[in-house]
């Protein structure tokens, strides 16, 4: 389950829905609006194999590894949040669920940097041609 952080915009939701992305948004489809960040990563880890969409910076932290999810901070404009999701999301190293638990990634326009669960170094790694 993609489920989008209440800063991307309602309208970027829409276009995921429009490339046939299943998302849902903090706010409307899940939880109470403004729901506080802790209680967004209590929801995470009792969600199974979710992936969180955020726009705030202070959720890329390695503490936030958990092996029943991953979270990407989307460090681009409002309006590309669709576009970096989807790119995100096509991307072969984290195309499939099972490779995109237990990561916590930076999408940019330059690539991705990502924490890996049982790793302790940063990570990094380009968009790939076909993305």
């Amino acid at each position: 389950m993609i489920l989008l952080d209440e800063n991307v915009p309602l309208e970027q939701a829409d276009l995921l829905r429009g490339w046939s992305i299943r998302c849902r948004v903090i706010g409307r489809d899940v939880a109470e609006l403004s729901i506080g960040d802790d209680d967004i990563v209590v929801l995470l880890h009792r969600l199974k194999r979710s992936t969180f969409i955020t726009r705030d910076r202070h959720f890329f932290r390695r503490s936030l590894c958990h092996p029943n999810s991953c979270l990407v901070m989307l460090d681009a404009l409002p309006e590309e949040s669709a576009m970096f999701t989807r790119r995100f999301h096509r991307h072969p190293a984290f195309h499939r669920a099972a490779d995109r638990l237990g990561i916590v990634a930076r999408a940019h326009h330059d690539g991705i940097h990502f924490w890996q669960r049982g790793r302790a170094a940063l990570q990094q790694i380009g968009w790939s041609p076909q993305v």
